[in-house]
């Protein structure tokens, strides 16, 4: 099922996972993805490394999330990749009844100055699948406190809506703590004439660590809220992740008033922490196993 077409009727709700490495085992994700199959999300997707690394994995946890009758969205990037590149993995993913792709840039692999493929741009990739492969449901991803690399948010606007308009047809939006930006962010994107749904990208609030390197390496901020926990609980782990789940659990009810299109979860390969946070929520009841 095309993801577009369910925003026709509710709000999405899905998850986010990501393969594991090729020296590693495939059984401990497709236990995690049985468990958050409870929760009937809309989609699940599927990320791959930088430069197209782990693509062959990330094939086979799309291929495995399709046979359990669940819905999934593959990630597609220019990193590395030609046009012959392009048509011969979207094939197969179309071979797979794979029909949704959210389509990026990528990630720059270390050293590099330039995707080292045929597309410098998302925009350019989406119009490129647009035309070769008509049939796809494509998803362009989003920044509500502005890409990283983008030299302004006026700059970071013009590329979405270039990219609404080569063929997008739905928003991911990359993490963001801070509800109030991503409000202003949604107000600044309409007024540039892009009115597609926004899917909100939310992070659970786990551990210290990685959470501060996750936001700041994205160049995200931290609210205030957020900074007191990490402040509170730096030595505390356990307290650290109850306190955590809790604001997690705010953001999401922050984020549906706010009147998102979708909710992503970006699961972490994570399962219990992940069900708290839902089951908390309200928004889903887990079936049972």
């Amino acid at each position: 099922m095309k993801i577009s077409e369910i925003f026709k009727n509710k709000m999405t709700f899905s998850f986010e996972v990501f393969p594991p490495k090729e020296d590693k085992p495939m059984e401990p994700l497709l236990d995690t993805l049985a468990r958050l199959y409870r929760f009937e999300p809309d989609f699940i997707s599927c990320t791959y490394g930088a430069g197209g690394t782990n693509k062959g994995r990330s094939i086979e946890v799309c291929e495995a999330v399709k046979k359990s009758g669940n819905e999934i969205m593959t990630h597609f990037t220019c990193i590395g990749n030609t046009r012959e590149d392009i048509k011969k993995f979207i094939k197969e993913y179309i071979a797979l009844g794979i029909e949704n792709v959210l389509v990026m840039r990528g990630d720059f692999p270390e050293g590099w100055e330039g995707t080292r493929g045929d597309f410098a741009h998302a925009d350019e990739l989406l119009a490129f699948l647009r035309a070769e492969f008509p049939g796809l449901c494509m998803a362009a991803a989003g920044y509500p406190e502005k890409h990283v690399g983008a030299a302004s948010f006026d700059e970071d606007i013009a590329h979405l809506r270039s990219k609404q308009d080569n063929g997008a047809q739905f928003i991911m939006t990359q993490l963001c703590h801070d509800v109030d930006a991503y409000e202003d962010y949604a107000e600044r994107i309409y007024r540039a004439g892009v009115d597609l749904p926004v899917v909100a990208g939310v992070m659970p609030v786990l551990a210290k660590d990685p959470i501060i390197r996750m936001t700041v390496s994205n160049g995200c901020s931290i609210p205030a809220e957020l900074a007191a926990i990490i402040g509170k609980y730096e030595k505390d782990p356990d307290g650290f992740k109850k306190a955590g789940k809790e604001y997690t659990v705010k953001q999401i009810h922050r984020f549906m008033a706010a009147g998102i299109g979708g909710l992503h979860i970006y699961a972490l390969n994570k399962y219990e922490d992940v069900s708290d946070i839902v089951n908390a929520s309200g928004i889903r009841t887990a079936k049972p196993l």
